[in-house]
């Protein structure tokens, strides 16, 4: 399928949507409880989206993706980024707790006046996975067109982060995209590989990454080594993170519930691991491969981190991003 093929059926693109949405919160919520010492001991592994499982910076943060791109109709520049995180944070009293770092820097520079991109360049830890997490309005938004992906997620990337940190975040976008027109787990990783340097720290460790997939007959030849051989000393990096989330997707991203267990019990970052395969799983299969009682307790993020979130919707975002993309392509824009 090609990208007009799947304008051309709103049923079709608006579950795609629907689906990455809602794999993003899904994914962030069970990743966050798979390193809670609490859940473990109750649960053992995470095998489900349990009950008192919440939203993190990764669900409400892709939330201010999908507005900024509904409220700028698709015209998105670094002054709109910039504007809708001064609208939506900084005028609504800025973040709360379970933030990553790099954002509450992208915040109090832009508390200060300072645009991108020197608002991510100027940035502590400005090469973790804190835009990455947040691109799949963009997939959702450039379904098909993975270079137009890509440099979307640039724009929305640098007011908080710079280099492997906006790569990262290219690389998650296309692979949305290239997932919301049905290429297989493999070509989207490829895809995204793509998107990133050869001489790059993230690109070094998406070939590293891929060559453990390529090699391996399942998950478990390989599960030891995503863990000892990407693993960044104090803090996650993208070029931890993002080669281990793709990794598990090339590997089990076929199957929802493989995929959700092998990133939800991840430990480190496992919310935004998770939060990448499942968004990238709902995008290629669709919201239905979620249960709806899932969906109803993910759709509305918990506003641990963003205030503005408490009037949106997962589902009636996607919406919105699908109508707008198909009134663009209408209108030859």
């Amino acid at each position: 399928m090609n990208r007009k093929e799947l304008l051309a059926d709103r049923q079709l693109y608006l579950s795609r949507a629907k689906g990455a949405l809602i794999g993003l919160a899904v994914g962030d919520a069970v990743g966050d409880i798979g390193r809670d010492q609490e859940y473990r001991k109750q649960y053992g592994m995470i095998v489900s989206l349990y009950p008192g499982a919440k939203s993190t910076d990764d669900t409400e943060f892709g939330f201010l993706t999908a507005r900024t791109l509904i409220d700028c109709g698709g015209d998105i520049t670094p002054d709109a980024v910039w504007n809708s995180w001064k609208r939506n944070i900084v005028d609504r009293g800025g973040m709360k707790k379970r933030g990553g770092r790099p954002l509450y820097g992208a915040v109090r520079n832009i508390e200060r006046g300072i645009h991108p991109p020197l608002s991510g360049i100027d940035n502590t830890m400005n090469d973790d996975d804190g835009a990455a997490m947040r691109m799949a309005p963009i997939g959702i938004f450039a379904a098909g067109d993975v270079q137009e992906a890509g440099r979307l997620a640039e724009i929305d990337a640098c007011v908080s982060h710079h280099r492997d940190g906006i790569w990262a975040a290219k690389a998650v976008a296309a692979a949305i995209a290239g997932a919301m027109v049905g290429m297989d787990p493999v070509e989207v990783v490829e895809t995204a590989r793509k998107m990133v340097p050869d001489d790059s720290w993230l690109g070094r460790s998406l070939d590293r990454a891929l060559n453990l997939c390529r090699s391996a007959g399942e998950m478990l030849d390989i599960w030891e080594e995503l863990h000892t051989e990407f693993w960044a000393a104090e803090h996650a990096s993208s070029a931890e993170a993002i080669p281990q989330a793709l990794a598990i997707y090339y590997m089990a991203g076929k199957d929802m519930r493989r995929a959700l267990f092998w990133a939800a019990n991840f430990g480190r970052d496992a919310d935004t691991i998770a939060a990448v395969v499942c968004a990238l799983v709902g995008a290629s299969h669709g919201v239905e491969v979620f249960p709806e009682t899932w969906v109803e307790q993910v759709r509305r993020a918990d506003g641990v981190c963003l205030g503005f979130v408490e009037d949106e919707d997962a589902l009636s975002l996607a919406e919105e991003l699908v109508d707008l993309a198909i009134s663009r392509e209408a209108s030859g824009r």
